[in-house]
């Protein structure tokens, strides 16, 4: 059985790491979380330049 259970420490540095990209960046936590769930990882590089692709086609 799957389970999808994640560790509280682990959701922490998730929660810490989307509030610095969020702040970083001024777009809003919910965008850097729809972000990271697109994408399937937490990886700041990967997060920053995602970000960085919807700016430049604003």
């Amino acid at each position: 059985m799957k389970s999808d259970a994640v560790d509280p420490t682990e959701e922490a540095l998730i929660e810490e790491e989307v509030a610095y990209l969020s702040k970083r960046h001024r777009v809003s936590p919910a965008i850097v979380q729809e972000i990271i769930r697109r994408t399937g990882t937490s990886e700041r590089s990967a997060v920053e330049r995602e970000i960085r692709k919807g700016m430049a086609r604003r």
